[in-house]
């Protein structure tokens, strides 16, 4: 079985990129053209595009693994004022001066790019990039089991993964959401799927209060 098809020409190694990837986890602390972007709203739900469309329920979606990016990003008024992001190789961007309202100035952000392979989605191709701790932490996690498992199956370096959701509840804001990228499958670059069985995602602890 196929699920998507991704390219390599021009890139690293999946030893090096386990390497970089590791960078990122080390980095992280506390795009692709034409694609959508996907998010997590503040109620827990997964949307994307310019009228939040919401993403089909138990649909999953393929990890571009040489798409992993840091830098920085300044919003102002719900705007992007400026944004510096590059592959997970190279260095986070040397910054300068905030643009003019940047009311939090310059912030964090880490990303990858991804792909539907399900239901009435499949095919779409996303962004999903994060400010946030939460967000970051999600990346963070996905990058260091894609990192092991390119040192242990790299002919099968693509997760396959769910979306879901966790909360905490903060004194002040009340419940906050934050994002889970499940690993369900492995897949090559070439979209064909790994016979490996895979084990129950740390993820997806029985213990988190999750919600879709």
């Amino acid at each position: 079985m196929e699920i998507v098809k991704f390219g390599n020409a021009n890139l690293p190694s999946v030893q090096t990129l386990a390497i970089q990837l590791r960078g990122l986890t080390e980095a992280s602390g506390g795009g692709g053209g034409g694609a959508v972007i996907l998010k997590m709203d503040k109620t827990g739900h997964w949307v994307y595009g310019a009228d939040q469309t919401e993403v089909e329920r138990d649909s999953l979606w393929a990890v571009n693994p040489y798409s992993f990016i840091h830098g920085w990003i300044a919003w102002g008024d719900g705007a992007v004022l400026g944004e510096k992001m590059v592959g997970v190789s190279e260095p986070v961007p040397q910054l300068g001066d905030s643009p003019f309202g940047a009311s939090r100035g310059w912030e964090r952000q880490v990303g990858f790019s991804l792909v539907c392979t399900t239901g009435e989605d499949k095919g779409l191709e996303a962004r999903f990039s994060a400010t946030s701790v939460g967000g970051k932490k999600a990346v963070t996690e996905l990058a260091i089991e894609l990192a092991r498992r390119v040192d242990a199956a790299p002919e099968h370096p693509v997760p396959v993964v769910s979306l879901g959701s966790d909360f905490y509840t903060h004194k002040s804001y009340g419940r906050i959401f934050t994002p889970i990228f499940a690993v369900k499958s492995w897949a090559a670059l070439s979209g064909a799927m790994s016979d490996e069985p895979v084990e129950a995602s740390a993820l997806e602890a029985p213990t988190r209060k999750t919600r879709r």
